[in-house]
């Protein structure tokens, strides 16, 4: 640790915003990153040398130019919900958390305004007030904050209606550039393309804009079902049809669903396959009769007036079930794919035939640029990281693309980013460098991926 810096950190916020402490500096360079055993085995030694928690606008941007005059690196962090490393300084440095910027600026019809720091559990709850709500949220939105989310993630709950991110739901945002002079940069469009899913390395999130809902009465309901190819049928039917007002279709294969301790006694025991959704209450009527011409048979019920009153069947689904299955068996990981809408039966089919219960599926339904996707999230029993490979292999070469979760470099298995215009980007609003380090790939690799 640098005692100058350290002293002239010091003087450009509060005292008390500079954090000292070695403990609480090495859990504010983490994020869930241990969910691989990957990149639990490459990152877990790697911190901040420095964390500061600026509480406005005023103090980052002043952080950021001493960094810049510094030469220092600099790392953003929200809640460190990511899963890979997102939120990590790969060479020490700064670790710059934003969790104190938390303030609603304005809430209109159709749209909210708001710092980059707001947990998103706590942004609905206000919206709520005005009877809306969001578009789409993480399974982690308890503690995730919306600038996180909109930086290192991609989609979630609301997915199956409204899409990832990149699909209008981000209307603007407010990034500082770390140039000579940090400059703010308001944009939207076409323009959030290259700070969307960015991991941060192209600019700081400060503020967004985000769109905004009339507030829906929503069920959540467990399905379940003796064959996952009627599971499969039955999500399907729900995910592609518009008479259904849905946020959540969800399913996953036997015995996933002993994983979920916290229904253990509402499930009494059940160990087959399950659909789990969030529909509105208006459309409840007829989903289980629905689910009945499938050979489906509701489990569990969360009526809509126990809606985020406690635990709810969201809190199953996206990535929260490799997290049950984890607290199930630390062995269990998981991939990131996207089956054929056509061909996902026989996809699935070859798998299970290859690997049996060394990978066991799971599927989230959403819309991603307009084109609905069945995408896999798939438990993987780990053993090495050869065999894990091999796994990714096979996918990919049945057709099921996996997006590898278990490297940090961005796009390397990701989303289909536009990954060369994000790194130019970078080198213009980054030129020494120092935003999020490491996390972007070489030029010959992002030619070889966009290629």
């Amino acid at each position: 640790m640098n005692e100058r810096f350290l002293e002239k950190l010091r003087s450009t916020v509060e005292v008390e915003d500079v954090i000292v402490e070695k403990e609480t500096i090495s859990k504010l360079s983490k994020d869930y990153y241990w969910y691989s055993p990957v990149l639990d085995a490459e990152l877990r030694d790697k911190e901040a040398d420095y964390v500061v928690i600026p509480d406005t606008h005023e103090k980052v941007k002043n952080v950021l130019q001493l960094a810049v005059e510094e030469k220092v690196p600099v790392t953003l962090r929200g809640a460190g919900t990511g899963n890979y490393g997102q939120a990590i300084p790969m060479n020490g440095g700064l670790v710059v958390d934003l969790s104190k910027l938390n303030q609603v600026i304005k809430i209109a019809d159709g749209f909210v305004t708001v710092q980059a720091g707001m947990r998103i559990r706590d942004l609905e709850k206000q919206l709520h007030v005005t009877d809306q709500e969001l578009t789409i949220y993480p399974s982690t939105f308890v503690k995730a904050t919306i600038g996180g989310f909109i930086a290192g993630g991609s989609g979630g709950i609301g997915s199956v209606t409204w899409g990832n991110l990149w699909d209008g739901n981000v209307l603007s945002a407010k990034v500082l550039t770390m140039n000579d002079t940090v400059t703010e940069l308001v944009l939207e469009g076409e323009e959030l393309l290259d700070y969307i899913h960015s991991y941060g390395t192209t600019g700081i999130i400060t503020e967004v804009t985000i769109p905004i809902k009339q507030q829906t009465k929503w069920v959540q309901e467990l399905i379940g079902f003796d064959h996952l190819h009627e599971a499969l049928a039955f999500s399907k039917s729900i995910a592609e049809a518009t008479r259904w007002k849905k946020r959540l279709v969800s399913v996953v294969e036997a015995p996933i669903p002993t994983f979920f301790r916290p229904l253990k006694k509402a499930l009494q025991g059940y160990d087959g396959h399950a659909v789990l959704l969030e529909i509105a209450e208006e459309n409840h009527y007829r989903l289980q009769e629905h689910a009945l011409t499938f050979n489906g048979k509701s489990l569990y019920t969360v009526g809509a007036e126990s809606y985020r009153k406690g635990i709810g069947i969201s809190d199953f689904t996206w990535n929260h079930t490799t997290l049950w299955a984890l607290k199930a068996d630390k062995k269990w990981t998981y991939l990131q794919n996207f089956f054929s809408l056509d061909h996902v039966q026989k996809q699935i089919g070859l798998i299970k035939e290859q690997f049996g219960d060394e990978v066991l599926i799971h599927i989230e339904w959403l819309r991603d640029r307009g084109s609905l996707v069945p995408a896999g999230l798939p438990l993987v029993k780990y053993e090495s990281k050869e065999r894990l490979y091999e796994i990714i292999e096979f996918f990919n070469e049945i057709g099921a693309s996996v997006n590898d979760p278990h490297t940090y470099l961005l796009g390397a298995g990701g989303w289909d980013l536009q990954l060369e215009s994000i790194a130019n980007k970078k080198k213009e609003n980054d030129p020494y460098n120092l935003l999020n380090q490491e996390k972007m790939p070489t030029q010959d690799a992002i030619k070889q991926m966009v290629n």
